[in-house]
């Protein structure tokens, strides 16, 4: 039977919301609803999220929901491969940053062990470790769950590392010893992933144990998450999704971008929107699934408090956002006092082929993960409504359009690299007719200095956009750009290389011609 398409639900909806504007309700009053018929709500969901894999061409989504201590919905749309492979609850996904709220619980066991304090310094478990700065010896246990180290993420990308050895993740903590501080560790939010790598390598040092490994024993294995996985060797065995890039922001390309181990605890995790579940239902229930309790009561409130401001509604917990959870409201309707809307903590993983997605009301005891197996990174905003709209949904609101948010750069990084590398070689071409076919001959005294000029300044508008703006722009390094946006990578690399390599000797060349041209009396 055919199903209900998102605009007939939206339309109903609308409908359902007149009919009942004559009357006193929640929504109206701002305070948060639910809907009625939360059955009606997940038919709702599963309808919008296969109308976006129609609209956006989205490869394959899964999504589990959790209400009052149990897993209460679930479905799957579209492929997890090229050969047509469905995708179901049950198929491991590249997590990206959600894999941080595994790490935080990680960590929050061996606090309740004794073995890890988090007023304590980095130091007193890595006597080693260090930063290219005299402040890192400050950075302590809490500054790295609540993204306060001062560390940024451009000058600890890890990203683009091809490393899948165990050793990796010591090896990369290792390799910040030449990274500087962005700020003064615990006076700021700055986001950074290797926050999440150092402390996996606590739990791993103290633990006396692989973090992967303990992970699986500790937190995967006691929540029946048997579809998550801590290596993408693991994951490929379990039928992993493949993951999908947005190629030139036109079409959907299955695509390996790299899965680095030394972002395990960070980025590299695995797991299915099923074993997702699992995980929110033990942290709605303080720590307990079933018979099986992996954190007490205190530290999952722990976790969820936001002990740092991000800016004037977000803060930050221990691997959650948290504001409030304004699409609990009518949009249509006043806006609550401030303080009158329940908290929601949430997180993102956004990786260069997925998008994943976290979120739990602990005032309803609502949770929602949502995994994705493609990501379109010149414009994330559109998979990112996807996450608030499902939360519209399920509070009993029509989801609201998607805003695209990103700068033009962003958005046209493969368009600006492509640009650039045409004009790379527009310029290696009038360079060579300039040396070998005389092109310039008759043009006067100045042309051949003036082309030299302009060459000279497009090698360095390439370099100063790829080697400075850009990595500041998006607090990352060239190689991860190169990397995780390879249809920026594909025309960037030949650019950078035309811009370094071919500057110095084409310069020598044209100044021979032009003393060539002189000598011989051009005019």
């Amino acid at each position: 039977m055919r199903t209900m398409s998102w605009s007939s639900h939206c339309l109903l909806l609308c409908f359902l919301v007149a009919l009942g504007s004559s009357t006193p309700s929640a929504a109206a009053a701002g305070t948060a609803t639910e809907p009625d018929n939360p059955e009606q709500a997940y038919a709702a969901v599963d309808s919008f999220l296969r109308d976006q894999l129609e609209t956006l061409g989205i490869p394959g989504a899964a999504i589990a929901v959790v209400r009052d201590g149990r897993q209460v919905h679930s479905g799957a749309f579209g492929d997890a491969a090229p050969s047509g492979r469905p995708m179901t609850p049950q198929t491991p996904v590249l997590l990206a940053s959600t894999s941080k709220s595994l790490t935080a619980i990680a960590v929050m066991q061996q606090v309740e062990a004794g073995r890890l304090r988090l007023d304590e310094p980095v130091r007193a478990y890595l006597p080693w470790f260090t930063l290219d700065d005299p402040r890192s010896p400050d950075i302590t246990v809490r500054h790295l769950l609540h993204q306060t180290s001062g560390m940024s993420s451009r000058d600890t990308a890890f990203e683009g590392s091809l490393a899948q050895e165990p050793e990796a993740l010591e090896e990369a903590v290792r390799a910040l010893a030449g990274s500087p501080l962005a700020g003064e560790p615990g006076q700021r939010f700055h986001y950074a992933s290797a926050n999440y790598n150092i402390l996996g390598l606590l739990v791993q040092t103290v633990a006396n144990q692989p973090f992967g490994e303990y992970l699986k024993q500790h937190v995967l294995g006691p929540l029946g998450m048997v579809h998550s996985h801590t290596t993408a060797a693991a994951a490929r065995e379990d039928n992993a999704a493949e993951g999908y890039y947005r190629w030139f922001s036109s079409f959907w390309v299955e695509t390996d971008v790299p899965a680095p181990a030394a972002g395990m605890p960070s980025s590299t995790l695995y797991a299915s929107a099923e074993d997702l579940g699992r995980l929110l239902t033990a942290l709605l229930n303080g720590g307990r699934y079933g018979d099986v309790r992996i954190l007490q009561p205190g530290s999952v409130a722990e976790m969820f408090e936001p002990r740092t401001s991000v800016d004037e509604a977000k803060g930050y917990g221990m691997g959650w956002f948290t504001r409030p959870l304004v699409e609990s409201v009518d949009p249509a309707a006043p806006a609550p006092a401030a303080g009158e809307l329940p908290l929601l903590l949430e997180h993102q993983g956004e990786w260069g082929n997925s998008h994943t997605y976290l979120a739990v009301v602990p005032a309803s005891g609502l949770g929602v993960a949502l995994v994705i197996n493609g990501n379109d990174t010149a414009a994330p905003s559109r998979l990112k409504a996807i996450d608030t709209n499902i939360l519209r949904i399920l509070h009993g609101h029509s989801p609201i359009p998607a805003v695209v948010i990103e700068d033009w750069l962003q958005q046209s990084s493969w368009a600006v690299s492509l640009a650039l590398l045409l004009a790379e070689l527009l310029s290696l071409w009038l360079s060579l007719s300039v040396l070998f076919r005389r092109r310039f001959a008759r043009l006067g005294r100045w042309a051949l200095p003036a082309w030299t000029a302009v060459a000279l300044a497009l090698d360095a508008l390439a370099l100063w956009l790829y080697l400075i703006y850009a990595p500041a722009r998006f607090d990352t390094g060239l190689l991860v750009i190169i990397r995780q946006f390879p249809d920026v990578g594909v025309t960037l690399v030949p650019v950078l290389g035309l811009a370094i390599l071919w500057p110095v000797p084409r310069t020598v060349l044209l100044v021979i011609e032009a003393l060539r041209h002189a000598s011989r009396g051009v005019p």
